[in-house]
Order: structure tokens, then C-alpha cells, then sequence
């Protein structure tokens, strides 16, 4: 297990800079081609864009705002404002003006560094309610002739002026940069405001490490192995692999075209481990199993086969089945799971990840079914990233494995609250003291969610916050009954209530897609989503979807009734968050009627 050294993320560029100037450190996808940057590049232009943020007045300590999807100019303008002292603060490019506004103004930023036209337009929309900020650097060159100069700068031309000045102060940025230590801040990550505002949770270099070591040693990375990244930079758990693992890690990163490329990238790249939110891996099973429906006949009646034949051992590692078993399971590759991996692009991947959200175990069994390395990881903001995660040679279904080196764990006595101590545990919320003081107490993180710990393995029961207690009395878990719901390919969001209540009932949201597909299959006629949703064929086949799940569930906790939503849940409408997470507060307000006619 190699060393982690007891350096910054900054200082860690450097030392690969001075180790490993050749070696590649950033592909990006350019036109299709994927074009290399090596680690004396990376650190290179970080300290020319460094030498121009401080040209245009972006001081020490002070706050650099980024809009973007990833890309390379992304992580060379963290590891600037890092060089430079300076902290970097993501926003999700998704945002709506009015969001993005709230964050940067919150957060202080100086300067904002945007990826093009329509992340500009938000920020000069916004202008007047952010005094703080004077300058937008913008990464894309397209239509900026007539914007105010004074304003926007593009970030070649930031760089451009950084070279010019390297010359004379290269000695003076490698000072200071030697002179940082592990306490020092160096990010913001602002949380999902599924409750309320996003709060601001700052990461300092010595929590950044820590991710590194959990990540080189959790995930078995290595020097030089490959990995995409395309889930948002502004939230943690894409910080964790694309900033932290890798500075600390030393493998190399990968930056597709757009995140609408993500499919055909990751078949590009074949990454050595990778990560994906429920949603992906939910969307994901949904499609194989359209398409195998589709195949229809035998050869769809042989893969369902293949799937009961194997699921008896998919938690069993490889090195540890029985011949038998390592003969069917290679008869069952061939003849399918082999073509299933190579559609998702991860057949060499050596670990896949779920993380950021619970996900169905139905979902995870059936991608270890297939062969797939899956494990589910846990973590939150507070704990810059991944403070749980499972072992292949250990693996619970059900739980999210232990803690990662490191850290320790324990519950609070009277409500099962999960409690953490590391130097994973953040520094604090920004300007928000008291929130702070409720969050860490004596040194442990109170993280929120109600677990329960047998032989080290933690299973996440629900947020402490979503228990809910039904009018007899009982006590339920609405993320297990929802998590149970979605392992239908059918339905893409459940939303349970049940607080209060003589009995469960959801509003459901359902797959447009993958119902669209089956309503085709059905010769049944539908113009959009809403006339599919309200189609009295689909609400059958969504009984049936909730009939299943009733069955693997104890009777207290079936959905008895359910409304099928004729719009899809949608963040500018202030139903879910800008990473997709439920606003129940809000949906359930939205939807009031709909609910007390369920219980009418």
C-alpha cells in the first residue's frame, strides 16, 4: 500500500510535477479526440492561472466561484486558486440564476470563472446582488465580442497573462505554496438544500488527504490507472475521485465531450473503477432489461435463466465460488454477461461505485450478477466525501460496509444516529457558527441518518429527520419502501407518505422512457407524458411494479394507494435539488390535494 504523503492537494500537483512531469494527468475530449495533459502541464498552468487571478484582484484567502460542467479548466482553475492561497467554490451549472446568485453571494466570491454564454448571462443577470465580485472568466470564446469588457475575460487570456508573469514570480508562488499546511481551507462545498438553503461546508487540506488516503486504499487505486469524470465538480463525490484520489492517487483523469457523451466516453476510456449515482445504475439495469425484453423468445428466456443461476453466489468473490459455480458463471458470460459489460463500458473496470444516495439492493445484486464489481459507498459533504464503503471479499447486502481507514464510528443510544470522528469530518459551515456547533459536538460529526452496526457493518435505516411514525403507531423508513418501489424499471421516483397516517401511499413518478417503451410493445397510442401517465393501462402495470414490492416488505409498510404524477419532478420548479435528491417538504405541499384524496 503506498504512503500518502503529508502534503496539500496543491503541493501533492507539484510533487507529481517534479516526479512525474511526462506521465499524463488529464485527457480531454476535444472533437473527438482525446487530447493529454501531463503533470508538468497541470501544474503549469495552474500557476500561470494563479499569477492571473491575482492579477485581477482574487486575494489570499479569498473565495473563486466556478460554473461549469468538467472539464480541464475546471480543475486548473481549483488548483489555481488553491496555488494562489485562495479557495475555490463550485456551483451546479444546472442552477437557475436565482440559485447561482445565492451561493456567490453567500460564499463571497471575488471573481467566478464561467463556461460559457449562458452561465455568464446568469451571473451579469445577477450583477447587482453580487458586490463582491468583479471580474467573469469564461472558458468558451463564442460570442463574447460584445460583452462588457470590463466585466468578462476569457480564461486563455487569464492564463496568457499568468505565463508572462512566471518568469518573474515563480520563486514567489513556490514559496508560498510551501508555506500552506493541511488546516488551511481549501474548498467549498455547498450542500443540496433539500431542507432549505444550501450551507456552505468547508474542506481543508487535511480533510482532502484523508479522502485521498480512503480512496487509494478503500478502492485499491494505483498509479496511472484510468478514470471519467462526469458527475458535477461541485459536489463532493465527484471531488473525491477527480481532485483528492487523483492528486493523491496519481491516476489519471478523463474529461469526455459533455455529459451527454457520458455513455459512448466511458466505452472510450474502459475506466479501471468508476462511480455512479442510483439513478445511473437504476437507469441502466431499466434499459438491459427493455432491451432483453425486446430480444424477446429464447434468447430472453435464457438470459432470465442465466440471472436465477447465478444470483445464488453474486456476493461470493470470484477467487472464493465453487468450481461449480465458476462454470456456470463463465458459461453465463459468454453467453451474455460479457456483451451486458461491454454495453455499459465497465468490463475492466477492477471496482465500480454506487454512492451519493441510497440505491435498491435488487440494483446492486443484479449488476453482481452480471459480473460487475459494485459496492455501495456512503458519505456526505460533512465528511468530504466517502466515509463508508463495502469489500468484495466481504460484501452485505444491505449495508454500506465499514468505516474507511481512519475513522471511527459509533450510534447516539437514545435515537440511532450515526456518529463520526476523522479527519475526514469537516472544518465547519461558513458563517454559520451555530449550525456548526449542532453538527459537530465533542469532536463527532452528527451526521443525520439513523443506522444500525453488527460486526462493523453499517446499515443506513433512514434520515433521522424522515422516520416517519403512521397514526398506529409503527415506526417506517419511507427511503426503504421508495428504494424498494424504484427497483422497478418503471417507476423513477416514489415518494411515500405515511406520517400520521392509518396507511402507506406514494405519489409515483413514472419512467418515461422505459414505460414508453412497454406502452409501444402494447400498440397503446400516447402524445406525451402527461397522456401516458393517465392512461389506465400504465397505472395497471404500475399496481403490478407495487404489488411486487408490497410482497418483499412487511404488511405495515405496503403502499395501499397511489397517485401517478403527470409531470416529471423538476429542480426549476423546486421539487428536487440540483443533484436530483427529493424535496419532500416541498412536493408534499405542491401535491396536497392529490394526497388527501388518497385518504378521502
Amino acid at each position: 500500500m503506498m504512503t500518502i504523503p503529508e502534503l496539500t492537494v496543491p503541493q501533492m500537483l507539484k510533487s507529481h510535477a517534479d516526479t512525474n512531469p511526462n506521465g499524463v494527468a488529464l485527457r480531454q475530449k476535444d472533437h473527438g479526440i482525446w487530447q493529454p495533459i501531463t503533470w508538468r502541464d497541470y501544474y503549469y498552468r495552474s500557476c500561470c492561472f494563479a499569477l492571473g487571478l491575482r492579477e485581477l484582484g482574487v486575494t489570499k484567502k479569498g473565495h473563486l466561484g466556478i460554473l461549469s460542467e468538467n472539464r480541464w479548466e475546471w480543475v486548473t482553475a481549483q488548483m489555481g486558486a488553491n496555488i494562489l492561497g485562495a479557495i475555490s467554490v463550485g456551483v451546479y451549472p444546472t442552477s437557475p440564476a436565482e440559485e447561482v446568485s445565492y451561493v456567490l453571494e453567500h460564499a463571497d466570491a471575488e471573481a467566478v470563472v464561467c463556461e460559457d454564454q449562458e452561465q455568464t448571462d446568469k451571473i451579469l443577470d445577477s450583477w447587482d446582488h453580487l458586490p463582491k465580485i468583479h471580474k467573469i472568466i469564461v472558458m468558451e470564446k463564442k460570442g463574447f465580442r460584445a460583452y462588457p469588457a470590463d466585466k468578462v475575460v476569457l480564461f486563455d487570456d487569464v492564463l496568457a497573462k499568468g505565463a508572462e508573469l512566471m518568469a518573474a514570480h515563480a520563486g514567489t508562488l513556490e514559496a508560498d505554496l510551501a508555506k500552506q499546511t493541511l488546516d488551511d481551507i481549501g474548498l467549498m462545498v455547498y450542500t443540496s438544500g433539500s431542507t432549505g438553503r444550501p450551507k456552505g461546508a468547508m474542506l481543508s487540506y487535511k480533510n482532502m488527504r484523508a479522502q485521498g488516503e480512503a480512496v487509494v486504499r478503500s478502492l485499491n487505486v494505483k498509479p496511472g490507472q484510468t478514470y471519467l469524470s462526469y458527475l458535477p465538480l461541485c459536489h463532493v463525490a465527484e471531488q473525491l475521485l477527480t481532485v483528492y484520489g487523483a492528486l493523491y492517487g496519481a491516476y489519471q483523469v478523463n474529461f469526455g465531450e459533455s455529459i451527454r457523451t457520458v455513455q459512448e466516453d466511458v466505452r472510450e476510456v474502459a475506466p479501471d473503477f468508476f462511480l455512479g449515482v442510483p439513478r445511473i445504475w437504476e437507469k441502466l439495469q431499466a434499459t438491459i432489461h427493455i432491451k432483453m425484453v425486446e430480444a424477446g423468445g429464447l434468447r430472453y428466456s435464457l438470459y432470465e435463466k442465466a440471472l436465477k443461476w447465478c444470483e445464488p453466489f453474486s456476493l461470493t468473490p470470484p477467487e472464493k465460488r465453487s468450481l461449480s459455480d465458476k462454470i456456470k458463471f463463465q458459461i453465463c458470460y459468454w453467453l451474455f454477461f460479457r456483451a451486458l459489460q461491454n454495453f455499459v463500458g465497465l468490463r475492466k473496470s477492477h471496482i465500480v461505485l454506487s454512492g451519493a444516495a441510497p440505491v435498491s439492493p435488487f440494483i446492486l445484486n443484479f449488476f453482481r450478477t452480471i459480473g460487475l464489481p459494485l459496492v455501495e459507498v456512503y458519505g456526505q459533504t460533512e465528511t468530504t466525501g466517502m466515509v463508508t464503503a463495502q469489500r468484495m471479499e466481504n460484501l452485505v447486502l444491505g449495508t454500506v460496509g465499514e468505516v474507511v481507514h481512519g475513522a471511527e464510528a459509533k450510534t447516539d443510544p437514545a435515537t440511532g444516529e450515526l456518529l463520526i470522528k476523522s479527519d475526514l469530518v469537516f472544518s465547519g459551515y461558513y458563517k454559520n457558527a451555530e449550525a456548526t456547533e449542532k453538527t459537530i459536538v465533542d469532536g463527532w460529526l452528527h451526521t443525520g441518518d439513523v443506522v444500525e452496526i453488527k460486526d462493523d457493518q453499517i446499515k443506513i435505516v433512514d434520515r433521522l429527520k424522515d422516520i416517519m411514525i403512521t397514526a398506529g403507531g409503527k415506526n417506517l423508513s419511507p427511503t426503504e419502501i421508495e428504494n424498494t418501489m424504484k427497483a422497478s424499471p418503471y417507476i423513477k421516483e416514489c415518494i411515500v407518505i405515511g406520517e400520521q397516517r392509518k396507511f402507506v401511499s406514494a405519489l409515483i413518478q413514472i419512467d418515461a422512457e422505459t414505460v414508453g417503451q412497454w406502452a409501444e410493445t402494447q400498440q397503446i397510442p400516447y402524445t406525451n407524458f402527461k397522456n401516458l401517465a393517465e392512461n389506465p393501462a400504465i397505472r395497471e402495470l404500475i399496481q403490478q411494479a407495487i404489488n411486487e414490492g408490497n410482497a418483499k416488505m412487511a404488511s405495515v409498510a405496503n403502499i395501499r394507494k397511489f397517485h401517478i404524477l403527470t409531470k416529471e419532478l423538476d429542480h426549476d420548479d423546486g421539487e428536487v435539488t440540483a443533484t436530483m435528491k427529493i424535496k419532500r417538504s416541498s412536493i408534499t405541499d405542491k401535491y396536497t390535494t392529490e394526497i388527501e384524496a388518497m385518504y378521502a
